[in-house]
């Protein structure tokens, strides 16, 4: 049964927005209410066509008029935020990704006409540590649970979520547990970190990374929507990068941090306004994190077009990164440095 009236939360953030356009050029959808709690900006807001554009704070219990109103029968929540931007405030954050989704989910529990529920959650939820095993399955649970951060918000919305399969069994449910996305276009703390030119990173640590290409988020997303797949699913791009491949392949210079030093260095990256590097991000970058999409393919029946490293090539393309340092600057340094050895020998 394909969706009839569809409300698409996030929708003035690149995934939630992008959605909401693509799903408002259906003409089989009747109705597409994008909903933020801030207007999409004007660039984005060409984009969304005919879909009705909703400015409401997931927190507030008008959001269940809003889908009663409206007669909602797919909500796809995709708001979840993976990290505040610089400068964000931490309790806001918190309040916006749990108590807005537990807000989301009331009003989708007393709702008659709501019969499809899809989440873009995140890969986070298994956490990062050095006690994980090389590939996390959807029936993987995080080994260490941070008594605070983001990595905890998103293990206490999940529960929600089951609580919420339990109470309203009749309502299919998608749970899409995305790897970290990157793309040309999109925005997100990952980006911006390879985007910097000297790269602090954890002296003795290089993690795995497992990247998701915007477009692929966005055809899986779309699906979700479409076909009814209820159930939990790993989604991301095949292979990995270890943190140190990824910077040089963006031309930066790796710095390594001692551990006693880390929190000083990210402080000083959020106070110059360049990169939340929270500790969240930290464990992230230290370990990695492996997802294995192999239900994905099987009964989600979609296989991503991007690899991670095909992703991370094309963003780094369309960003324009170039080597911080001219490699025939450094050609010519080895050739010196070799010249000289030989004439010490």
């Amino acid at each position: 049964m394909s969706p009839s009236t569809v409300l698409v939360t996030g929708a003035s953030r690149f995934i939630g927005g992008h959605l909401a356009a693509r799903l408002a050029a259906d003409p089989g959808i009747d109705r597409v209410i994008a909903l933020d709690t801030t207007p999409p900006r004007p660039e984005l807001s060409r984009w969304l066509g005919r879909a009705e554009v909703v400015t409401v704070d997931l927190r507030n219990p008008l959001i269940a008029k809003v889908i009663a109103d409206a007669r909602v029968d797919t909500v796809v929540h995709a708001s979840m935020i993976a990290a505040a931007r610089t400068g964000g405030s931490r309790d806001v954050l918190k309040q916006v990704s749990v108590l807005g989704t537990m807000q989301l989910l009331a009003a989708c529990q007393r709702s008659k006409t709501v019969t499809q529920l899809v989440v873009k959650s995140t890969g986070a939820v298994y956490g990062a540590s050095s006690r994980d095993q090389a590939v996390f399955t959807e029936g993987d649970e995080a080994n260490e649970i941070p008594a605070s951060g983001y990595v905890k918000d998103v293990v206490d919305v999940e529960g929600y979520l089951r609580g919420f399969i339990r109470r309203r069994p009749d309502v299919d449910v998608t749970v899409l547990r995305f790897a970290n996305v990157i793309g040309p276009r999109i925005d997100t703390v990952l980006s911006r970190y390879f985007a910097l030119r000297i790269v602090p990173t954890v002296l003795g640590y290089d993690g795995r990374l497992q990247l998701l290409h915007e477009e692929d988020a966005l055809t899986v997303l779309e699906r979700a929507t479409r076909v009814r797949l209820p159930g939990v699913f790993n989604i991301g791009g095949d292979g990995v990068l270890l943190v140190s491949q990824a910077i040089r392949r963006a031309g930066g210079i790796a710095v390594p941090v001692p551990g006693p030093v880390v929190g000083t260095v990210a402080r000083l990256l959020r106070a110059a306004r360049s990169v939340d590097y929270s500790p969240d991000y930290v464990r992230f970058l230290s370990f990695g994190r492996v997802l294995d999409i192999t239900r994905l393919r099987t009964e989600f029946g979609f296989t991503p077009r991007w690899t991670t490293v095909q992703a991370f090539d094309d963003y780094v393309r369309a960003r324009a990164l170039r080597p911080a340092i001219d490699p025939v600057w450094v050609t010519t340094a080895q050739r010196c440095t070799l010249g000289l050895a030989a004439q010490l020998r």
